[in-house]
């Protein structure tokens, strides 16, 4: 496993993390699995767990900590979230300072832990002011509760540069990471965020970086959906409105360059990710040992320009640009 720092901080993780986004707790046997899974990342050289106070509404932190308690606090990366609603109160969502102090007391008793590392804001808060959400964050790590925070979605180019305006005009601590989602089929950080993040020593760990299980080739053109598989069960349909004729004749394609490569379409994805030095780690999502064997792969998989060039002519991705004249 290879590591990098996040932003311009001293913090180092690995390239693959694992999230729980969407951890199946559902058995006794999905749990079973989804804790060798992360005894399993630990063995490989895994430092760096994502997760949110949102997932199974706290039920992911409290199990997360539980397999994480295993080992040295020191050699572990954790992270969370805040900003979606944890009760019907109406103090009880978004990026109040008064919702920022709660949860971050009510993640860390689910983790059983002392501080967070990586403190995210889960999505932008239209309702409160940047200088009161950013003040919150800076006390917290004067107090130790967390280390370094950053933002997920929802945080454009132009509010992360007010963000680091208004750091800069108070003297606050600096906004270290953000978690935009970033894969092969969704690049819109490419135009404007990248850019924004590289300026000011932000590091970026993408999550769906298999585009919702697009990218790992088990959907094919004109073939049933796999038994079991996300686009059979998932309630907002998400993957199944990725799963367009286009799409899949692009996925065919990188398939065969995967192929003559000798690795897997989903180790390809992870790769292609990496190749960029503003990305920290990549959040992936593994259930099974089988899973984690397999992202943990693209840590080692360095893509040549050619093969870079190749899959650009695949994708045919078109930056967005807004001329104002």
């Amino acid at each position: 496993m290879k590591y990098r720092h996040v932003g311009a901080s001293g913090l180092k993780v690995s390239e693959i993390a694992i999230g729980t986004w969407l951890t199946d707790l559902g058995s006794e046997e999905k749990v079973g699995l989804a804790k060798e899974t992360i005894r399993l990342a630990y063995e490989k050289g895994i430092n760096f767990f994502d997760c949110a106070d949102a997932y199974g509404n706290g039920a992911a932190e409290q199990f997360l900590g539980g397999v994480l308690a295993d080992f040295p606090r020191s050699k572990i990366v954790v992270s969370s979230k805040v900003y979606f609603p944890t009760g019907d109160g109406v103090n009880e969502r978004g990026l109040s300072r008064k919702h920022i102090f709660d949860n971050v007391e009510r993640s860390l008793k689910n983790l059983k832990m002392d501080y967070i590392d990586l403190y995210y804001c889960h999505r932008f808060d239209t309702q409160t002011p940047v200088e009161e959400t950013l003040r919150a964050l800076d006390d917290l790590v004067a107090q130790g509760k967390i280390l370094y925070y950053g933002v997920s979605e929802g945080w454009t180019a132009a509010r992360l540069e007010r963000a680091q305006q208004m750091i800069e005009k108070r003297g606050l601590r600096p906004l270290t990471v953000i978690q935009p989602q970033y894969n092969m089929m969704d690049r819109y950080i490419e135009d404007e965020i990248m850019d924004v993040c590289e300026r000011y020593g932000i590091g970026i760990t993408p999550f769906s970086p298999l585009a919702q299980g697009l990218l790992t080739g088990k959907y094919k053109k004109g073939q049933p959906y796999p038994a079991g598989s996300r686009a059979t069960h998932q309630k907002d349909k998400q993957v199944n409105r990725l799963l367009t004729e286009e799409n899949l004749y692009k996925v065919e394609k990188l398939g065969r360059i995967a192929q003559e490569l000798h690795t897997t379409p989903s180790v390809l994805a992870l790769a292609w990710i990496l190749r960029k030095e503003c990305i920290s780690s990549v959040i992936t999502g593994a259930s099974r040992p089988r899973q984690l064997e397999e992202n943990v792969a693209a840590s080692d998989l360095r893509l040549d320009p050619s093969v870079l060039r190749e899959i650009e002519g695949i994708l045919d991705y078109h930056p967005f640009y807004r001329s104002i004249g």
